[in-house]
């Protein structure tokens, strides 16, 4: 099983959120400290404020915050609510599923089994776990970029959304 990218980016702009929670941060930022897509961000951000996990603000002083404190944000919620499918075989998608031997076929009892299994893993953990499971390191130490703080002017030329463009 893969997680797409979405799903992927969601779980990474929480943990840096989590590591942030003294301010708004800039999408530009989180693009630049993973060098990633500022614009792809952008839509994981608007997935992640539709389900209530972040804050998004627009202008000079917008940005992205945690919505909830990282101890009620369940890992298992965020992955069930950023990740598009979990059909990991055909035959979990009943209305375009043609194989010939799911009658016969044990197989998808099994994978679903190790798909609820996968679940239970991650609704074991909340997003105040995984900040703290890293002792004394933080994320930002690995990553090459300072914060953009507030020194930034607003800039948009016209390229779509300002989610927490600073």
């Amino acid at each position: 099983m893969n997680l797409t990218l979405h799903a992927d980016y969601s779980l990474r702009i929480l943990l840096y959120l989590a590591e942030h929670t003294d301010r708004p941060v800039a999408t530009r930022e989180i693009s630049e400290a993973y060098g990633v897509s500022r614009n792809h961000l952008v839509r994981v951000v608007e997935t992640l404020q539709s389900h209530g996990f972040v804050k998004a603000a627009t202008g000079r002083f917008g940005g992205v915050t945690l919505a909830r404190d990282p101890g009620e944000i369940n890992i298992g919620e965020v992955v069930r609510r950023t990740e598009p499918n979990f059909r990991i075989v055909e035959c979990f998608d009943v209305a375009n599923n043609t194989c010939r031997i799911l009658p016969a076929c044990s197989l998808r009892g099994v994978l679903e089994e190790a798909l609820e299994a996968f679940f239970a893993a991650l609704e074991k953990y909340t997003l105040a776990d995984l900040a703290s499971m890293k002792g004394s390191q933080r994320i930002s130490d690995f990553l090459p970029v300072q914060a953009l703080g507030n020194r930034l002017p607003v800039a948009n030329h016209g390229a779509g959304p300002q989610i927490g463009i600073r």
